[in-house]
Formats: structure tokens, C-alpha cells, sequence
């Protein structure tokens, strides 16, 4: 069974930067993609961030670009994100999630996009951020 893994997030000082990992192990088991999304109180789930293994390509919302960076390790199903300069806005429940290779085709032939919740099989529990100034 794949089990998602985050790890890191606490408090973090309104303008640091907010440094997650996430591990997928279990299986067998490989993704094509990782990514990032998170909760704030009250609001509904919200995509963060996404890697593309195969063609390197990362995706990011637009409430973080240019402050987030995302990468990681395909082989260890391993994915990271730094979030710089935080904002009350940022705090938030962070979840990982991965996307299975065995659906990889099926969601390039429907052109899922890397921003959908629906491409990732697997979710981890979620990782408390709170931004505090």
C-alpha cells in the first residue's frame, strides 16, 4: 500500500521561508507527477504546486510564483517545497499528493491538467503551516 509522507512546516516568521518534504513509499509503485496543495481555515483545498518527472516541468499557482520553487527526486518519489517570504495568506494545512504511472497515459489522453486534484491517487495527511508575525 503507497503511503504519502510530509514532514517540516510548524511556525514560521511572516517574510522566512517555509520548507516542506514529502516522501511516497509502498507499492510497487512509481508517479509521473508530485505535487503540492493546501487548506487554509475556512476555504477549500487549493492546488500549490506540481512536477512533471518526465518532462522536468514544474507548475505553480499564482498566489505563489515567483517565491515557490518544487523539486525533487523521481527514483525516491520524493518531492520538496520552499515557499520565500510568507504571508499570513500562506498558512495552511499542506498536503503532498502523487500521481500514478500506471494512469499516466489515460490522463495525458483526457489532457488532465498537473493543477487538478483528480491526477493524484495518493495523499498524504497534511503538514500544519502557520505563518506568524
Amino acid at each position: 500500500q503507497v503511503q504519502v509522507a510530509e514532514s517540516g512546516g510548524g511556525l514560521v516568521q511572516t517574510g522566512a521561508s517555509l520548507k516542506l518534504s514529502c516522501a511516497a513509499s509502498g507499492g510497487p509503485f512509481a508517479s509521473f507527477a508530485m505535487g503540492w496543495f493546501r487548506q487554509a481555515p475556512g476555504n477549500e483545498r487549493e492546488f500549490v504546486a506540481a512536477i512533471s518527472w518526465s518532462a522536468g516541468d514544474t507548475y505553480y499557482a499564482d498566489s505563489v510564483k515567483g517565491r515557490c520553487t518544487i523539486s525533487g527526486d523521481r527514483h525516491k518519489n520524493s518531492v520538496f517545497l520552499r515557499v520565500d517570504s510568507v504571508e499570513s495568506e500562506d498558512t495552511a494545512v499542506y498536503y503532498c499528493a502523487a500521481a500514478d504511472s500506471l494512469l499516466q497515459s489515460l490522463h495525458q489522453a483526457q489532457s488532465t491538467p498537473y493543477q487538478s486534484e483528480g491526477l493524484y491517487n495518493y495523499w498524504g495527511q497534511g503538514a500544519r503551516v502557520t505563518v506568524a508575525s
